[in-house]
């Protein structure tokens, strides 16, 4: 089994490049879908994070409110280290579940937006960084998502710098081009990890 961590900063590609992995062969771990997941309606997971942070958390339908979450614990470090300590460690179990069910020859793509932050390139044998320049992350984000130009620029910022992604990466997507571009340069990279995984 070979395991390729894949990261890039908001709006660099990411998504587009897991999507295209997905497509050749590759078993897909998505640490956000996966931590979406782990709190949806009925679970455990949800239980102790409104037992934490009472009922106000969730919507009308029983879901996680993740706005006024949010809000509660990106205002406060100490809060928000709780709701890490409840949901990182169901995380963790649900994307080793994901692994066991995989092939033992498979190629893993680890989807992970915070692999840099984290420190956790060290877990994978292998780290792509999807990269765009910072104009285009912003034009992106704006046209593509509907954010304000300032909304955009905080996000970004909240990230690991590029500078700071790519000295952890073994292999660098370039996304500032076009799609067509991009998908011959994750073809590449799936011609690489077949190789690997061979």
């Amino acid at each position: 089994m070979l395991r390729v961590g894949l990261t890039g900063g908001i709006g660099s590609g990411k998504s587009e490049v897991s999507r295209r992995l997905v497509a050749l062969g590759a078993v897909l771990v998505d640490a956000d879908a996966v931590a979406r997941e782990v709190v949806e309606p009925g679970t455990p997971g949800l239980a102790a994070v409104v037992e934490e942070f009472g009922e106000q958390i969730l919507l009308p339908d029983g879901g996680l409110d993740r706005e006024r979450l949010g809000a509660i614990v990106f205002a406060d470090d100490a809060r928000r280290e709780r709701l890490n300590a409840i949901v990182h460690p169901l995380v963790g179990r649900r994307m080793q579940e994901l692994v066991d069910e995989a092939p033992a020859d498979a190629i893993v793509v680890y989807d992970v937006p915070l692999l840099t932050e984290n420190d956790l390139a060290g877990l994978y044998d292998l780290v792509v960084v999807v990269d765009a320049p910072v104009e285009e992350q912003v034009r992106r984000l704006t046209e593509l998502r509907g954010m304000t130009e300032d909304a955009a620029r905080a996000r970004i910022a909240a990230q690991a710098t590029r500078e700071r992604r790519r000295a952890i990466a073994d292999r660098i997507i370039d996304n500032s081009g076009s799609l067509e571009s991009l998908a011959a340069q994750v073809d590449d990279l799936w011609a690489e990890l077949a190789r690997r995984a061979a």
